[in-house]
């Protein structure tokens, strides 16, 4: 059985349109369509129960709030049954088609084989965000990262039942894919236009999820404070050795004003920054010890 898990938000007009090419392009006759709708404040639950009762392979869930593509892609897992699964999104940008092309890649003995977009159909402020985003992830977590890769690929069944049995409350599907490893592949396929509407991924958004993502898979950054504490120690002891020496000399007269305000200046700086960055990290371990779900069912059908 395989399973197609897509999140959707602000899709209204185009889950018809995604549901007839997935069935047109499905390579197994037993397959269900799982439709994620992220509280999105169109009419997509409306389209996702009428095309329940049309399609009996469409099954839809409708989270209680908006809680973000990538829990909603883990509601979606939660609930498939495949022994394949494909995770793609809603807008069409991910070819139904190309399916087939994942399927037969993986009879070849893979467990996930992603789809890679050789040429991105996107605005350029979204290719260069993207590009930006990978590049500070691969820094962040010291690992290769290809921003023509994203959600859409199959997945073997042991490889979803590892990870959505990772509870963790901050949720990356990309990285979740690769920290769990087995034998991984991509396969180059067609970025298509987008179906409607715009990406609902803007800066600000962006900032948040690399934030979110620097706090839950890197240390790093807690790392790079500790190495420059120890440059600005090293450097005020230096500065310590060298203004002892000059007023054992009597070089110094009046102590200077400047090399002072600056020192204060610069320790206060780096104080903050050490603080705000432990607090981060004290923040998300704040959520996480809560143990809250991490997503809540409003409605199921199908």
């Amino acid at each position: 059985m395989l399973s197609i898990v897509s999140p959707v938000y602000r899709a209204e007009n185009i889950l018809a349109e995604l549901v007839t090419k997935i069935k047109s392009a499905m390579p197994e006759p037993e397959f269900e369509i799982i439709l994620v709708d992220d509280y999105s404040p169109d009419n997509s639950w409306t389209e996702i129960e009428r095309l329940s009762g049309i399609h009996p392979e469409v099954k839809g869930i409708k989270l209680s709030r908006n809680f973000g593509q990538h829990y909603a892609i883990t509601a979606g897992l939660d609930a498939a049954k495949g022994d394949w699964v494909v995770v793609m999104d809603c807008d069409l940008q991910d070819r139904p088609e190309e399916i087939t092309n994942l399927w037969r890649k993986a009879q070849e003995g893979y467990d996930v084989v992603l789809a890679r977009r050789v040429k991105r159909q996107d605005s350029f402020f979204k290719r260069l965000a993207s590009k930006v985003f990978y590049r500070t992830l691969a820094w962040l977590t010291g690992s290769s990262q290809d921003e023509s890769i994203a959600n859409f690929g199959i997945y073997h069944r042991k490889v979803i039942r590892e990870i959505v049995g990772m509870r963790e409350s901050i949720r990356y599907f990309p990285a979740m894919v690769k920290w769990v490893g087995f034998r991984q592949t991509t396969l180059d396929v067609v970025h298509a236009e987008r179906g409607e509407g715009r990406s609902n991924y803007n800066f600000k958004r962006l900032f948040n999820l690399t934030l979110d993502i620097m706090l839950a898979y890197s240390d790093k950054p807690i790392r790079l404070v500790v190495k420059l504490g120890f440059l600005i120690a090293l450097t005020g002891f230096l500065f310590a050795l060298y203004t002892l020496y000059k007023y054992l000399h009597g070089d110094i007269v009046v102590a200077g004003y400047a090399s002072l305000i600056i020192s204060l200046w610069m320790l206060a700086g780096f104080l903050l920054v050490t603080l705000g960055m432990v607090g981060l990290y004290i923040g998300k371990i704040f959520e996480g010890v809560k143990n809250r779900p991490i997503y809540i069912v409003e409605k199921r059908i199908g």
